[in-house]
């Protein structure tokens, strides 16, 4: 069968981060949702997007396919019920298609033709990037089973610290010594050639990614997730990091969502409570305006290629959009709009050509291309996000 993943309706209330990737895959977990849907159905799958994206993220359509909403994160129950799927049958969850099995060409589906399964089980589904951090801990928990099951984990260097160790994993290749690991508010999963260096107290549930590095003296509160090839040190509570992103030194971030290819300056924190506990608002693309999140915790959303000085600091609840760079004294405002340049003093344009210049070079430290594909997204943003922006 050809599976195909489809951004659905939440596309836009996940934006910073779906401006440079379908919501497929967006990490949260150890795994991006992508990642778990081709385990989950021992199958490659493929993408419907945004057009501008879709030279990076193909769509492969056969006689044959099965569409999958991508906010839903996969269990066994839904995916039995997924592969199960007849030709002109479609999954629901209240009024939300989950799944259906079309023959028709996207542009000739109609749901009014279709036989309605509903599916009344407990699903995690991602439509807000806050649910991004506040979900982690079940899907850290959910891909630790899957990842583990059946397996047997490393054995843990004598020299840590541990407390639970039945529901600790250590991959192959990993490096850990001299380390305080507490796993009994949730496990922890330490990926190939990750790394946690000397000193560092972690408590789960926490997930490294393969070759992740957690710096010395490092202290960690879960549900936190440190991506592939990324760097983190100092304080982090309820945490993302996607992958190839750095927060290599001392300062505090806590209940925020950190994209690919960022850099956080020495000693940057971030608030992620209000001075008078009151509930956070984020900026919200579809409505261009705050909008609440019922949240009382909620920190720094930062999208792909931004980055920040030393002793950066951010108010509680601050979106940063795509390759924006932000440095200063004070407070910069809440919402820094994708290719700003600047901090509390203002912000000017950050050009593409510049902006270019940094990626490729950032890019090849971790020996991946910036590709054609890679300047024509974000192109694309600069464009789609010029309305936000005052010089």
């Amino acid at each position: 069968m050809n599976y195909i993943l489809f951004d659905g309706p939440s596309r836009n209330n996940l934006l910073p981060f779906t401006f440079t990737r379908p919501v497929a895959d967006i990490r949260v977990g150890i795994l991006t949702i992508r990642e778990k849907w081709e385990t989950f159905l021992d199958s490659t799958t493929t993408t419907i997007t945004e057009d501008y994206l879709s030279d990076k993220y193909p769509m492969v359509e056969m006689d044959e396919n099965v569409m999958i909403n991508a906010s839903y994160l996969p269990n066994l129950e839904l995916v039995e019920m997924i592969k199960n799927l007849q030709e002109n049958q479609a999954i629901f969850k209240d009024e939300d298609v989950i799944a259906f099995f079309s023959k028709d060409t996207q542009e000739e589906v109609d749901f009014e033709t279709y036989e309605a399964i509903e599916f009344v089980d407990e699903v995690i589904k991602i439509e807000h990037t806050w649910d991004i951090f506040s979900k982690n801990g079940e899907a850290i928990q959910e891909d630790f089973n899957l990842l583990t099951d059946g397996r047997k984990s490393r054995p843990i260097p004598s020299s840590n610290h541990v407390i639970a160790a039945e529901n600790i994993f250590i991959e192959e290749g990993a490096q850990l010594e001299f380390v305080t690991l507490n796993a009994t508010k949730g496990p922890i999963y330490i990926g190939k050639h990750a790394e946690i260096m000397e000193g560092s107290l972690i408590r789960g549930p926490f997930a490294l990614c393969d070759k992740g590095i957690v710096k010395m003296g490092a202290r960690i509160y879960g549900p936190t997730t440190v991506g592939p090839y990324c760097k983190v040190g100092g304080e982090v509570n309820n945490a993302v990091f996607f992958a190839n992103s750095n927060k290599g030194h001392d300062g505090y971030i806590g209940n925020s969502v950190i994209g690919e290819w960022c850099n956080l300056g020495a000693d940057t924190n971030g608030s992620n409570l209000k001075n008078n506990y009151a509930e956070v608002r984020l900026w919200d693309y579809e409505t261009e305006s705050f909008a609440k999140t019922g949240l009382q915790f909620c920190g720094l959303m930062m999208a792909d290629h931004s980055k920040c000085g030393i002793n950066t600091m951010f108010n509680t609840g601050t979106v940063i959009g795509v390759s924006a760079n932000i440095f200063g004294s004070g407070f910069p405002r809440n919402f820094i709009p994708s290719f700003s340049w600047g901090g509390n003093g203002g912000f000017t344009t950050y050009l593409t050509k510049k902006a270019f210049e940094v990626a490729e070079i950032v890019m090849a430290r971790r020996e991946i291309p910036f590709t054609d594909a890679d300047k024509a997204i974000l192109e694309h943003v600069f464009e789609e996000t010029k309305k936000y922006r005052r010089d």
